[in-house]
């Protein structure tokens, strides 16, 4: 059975104090640190590129998840590697090489994830399967934090945990999480769960700490 992981998404922090921020939910018992990059062409928003993740690199020794909301992906992959990433994924819709860009991926030495949006189905990512190391599903349209969770995306959630198999293949879900959400997603499959504005509510380490225990705990208490 894989691992519950919490993956904090900065998106939703102090974007004015950004290394305190990765501190405290690191502090606070994050497992992973998940990094929104959007450029305003792949999705409707910009965020932030490699050297603010290479700055808050320091700041932290839990695993970076990357999550490229860029088209295209390719010639940045090798900037995101440098700038410490652990984990990078590409969007299923974001390019016409997928196969190509996960190679790419690995050649780098990190993990390699793939993203399909809500209406993307899972049939997009069975031939390239056994070349991830993290299946990311959408739960909301990306671009923005703080949308409602799309709850037809639970029965994707299921055909992607039966399409892994015994595949040690982490399967992580993406907008929308929080300590409600959270049971359907686990009992659906997903290991892997990133919030926003469920987690960096409250503002303090404390705060920060029971936000994660609870989503963890809603995870942990409906795994299948």
């Amino acid at each position: 059975m894989r691992d519950i992981k919490i993956a904090p998404s900065i998106l939703a922090s102090d974007f004015s104090r950004l290394g305190e921020e990765v501190r405290a939910v690191t502090e606070a018992g994050a497992d992973w640190i998940h990094l929104d990059v959007m450029d305003g062409h792949f999705v409707p928003n910009i965020s932030y590129g490699p050297d603010v993740i290479a700055a808050l690199r320091a700041h932290t020794d839990i695993p970076f998840d990357c999550h490229l909301m860029i088209a295209p992906a390719d010639p940045y992959l090798e900037a995101f590697a440098k700038a410490g990433c652990d984990m990078i994924t590409v969007h299923a819709e974001a390019g016409p090489h997928l196969h190509r860009s996960l190679q790419a991926i690995r050649a780098l030495g990190k993990k390699a994830g793939v993203t399909l949006n809500p209406a993307t189905p899972v049939s997009a990512i069975e031939h390239v399967i056994d070349m991830v190391d993290l299946v990311l599903v959408m739960s909301v349209n990306p671009g923005f934090g703080g949308q409602k969770f799309i709850d037809a995306v639970v029965p994707k959630i299921a055909a992607i945990d039966a399409l892994i198999g015994d595949r040690p293949i982490d399967l992580e879900v993406d907008g929308g999480v929080t300590a409600q959400t959270a049971p359907a997603c686990a009992r659906a499959g997903a290991n892997a769960f990133v919030a926003g504005s469920a987690i960096f509510k409250g503002g303090t380490v404390d705060a920060y700490r029971a936000n994660i225990a609870a989503i963890r705990a809603a995870a942990t208490g409906n795994r299948p």
